[in-house]
């Protein structure tokens, strides 16, 4: 394509109205105002986590449940109010969140530990101390914290696989010679059978509560993708029909929201590149396609 040609492409994009208002709306990362079909679990984890407001520890929780099911996003948000309320009554409450499928991060259990000692305000290397030394330092940055320390492994069962149970084990445990510090544990994991494959001593002590995120049904979904496109999308940008199909394939795909998500973000980008000026139920199909291209590609990849 000439100079020429392809300045005048990107002139007409930016000219061209776009379908989309706001397409953050449409990403896994987007915190909605409204957190629908999932009030049974959040009530049932900020009942857990209350007791740390009058310097009591939580019990140790299990979450669960397949991808897409809301487990991050609802640990996010009631430990967000959680601490909200603890800072505005001046309680001694920190939040911990780590994906323990992060690269660099919770690939060893070094590297996990000097995360956690970081986020608790302790200089640490990235490498270099003997692992005694780093857990020494992580003890004595959480004796240093004092009241309600609540720590989110999302992804948990990637860490367990990488460096085996016996760390989680030490951490459930870690308020057994604590003096002013109490600390919680939350384990999420993808992998419904995940804990039949822990020791169970480990399994025992984490699993003190567990709390299920069944998969979204298909008149859930197109609730959700309705209020998400409402904030994401122009008025009257989507044809009829297509919150439904891409509510439809994403109750196939284990009810997986992240998904659906997935389908209504790329099919408008599709439907822009092919200037059309809505989104067509074509586009949904051509979108699955594409995601579908581009899973089989990064699995090969990995």
């Amino acid at each position: 394509m000439s100079q020429s040609n392809l300045q005048s492409m990107f002139s007409s994009y930016v000219d061209k109205d776009s379908v989309f208002k706001n397409k953050d709306a449409l990403t896994t990362n987007w915190r909605p105002d409204n957190i629908l079909h999932r009030d049974e679990q959040i009530d049932e984890l900020a009942s857990i986590l209350a007791p740390s407001l009058k310097g009591n520890d939580p019990s140790n929780v299990f979450l669960y449940g397949s991808v897409g099911t809301g487990k991050t996003l609802i640990v996010k948000h009631v430990t967000e109010q959680l601490k909200t309320v603890a800072d505005d009554k001046d309680i001694d409450v920190d939040i911990i969140y780590i994906n323990c499928k992060m690269k660099k991060v919770a690939d060893t259990e070094y590297r996990l530990l000097a995360k956690l000692a970081r986020q608790l305000g302790e200089e640490v290397p990235s490498t270099g101390l003997p692992t005694d030394e780093i857990y020494n330092r992580f003890f004595e940055a959480l004796q240093d914290q004092k009241g309600v320390v609540v720590i989110a492994l999302d992804e948990i069962d990637a860490l367990v696989k990488k460096v085996g149970d016996e760390f989680l084990y030490n951490l459930t445990r870690i308020n057994d010679d604590l003096e002013e510090t109490k600390v919680s544990i939350l384990g999420i994991s993808n992998d419904l059978n995940f804990t039949d494959y822990m020791d169970s001593r480990v399994k025992s002590s984490l699993s003190e509560e567990e709390i299920i995120f069944p998969p979204y049904n298909a008149i859930e979904l197109r609730k959700i993708l309705k209020d998400r496109t409402d904030k994401a999308f122009v008025e009257d940008a989507l044809a009829d029909g297509v919150i439904s199909k891409c509510s439809a394939l994403a109750a196939q795909e284990h009810g997986d929201a992240r998904r659906a998500l997935d389908l209504l973000r790329v099919a408008g980008e599709l439907s822009e590149r092919s200037e059309s000026e809505t989104v067509e139920k074509e586009h949904v199909d051509r979108a699955q396609s594409k995601i579908e291209r581009d899973r089989v590609v990064e699995t090969v990849r990995s």
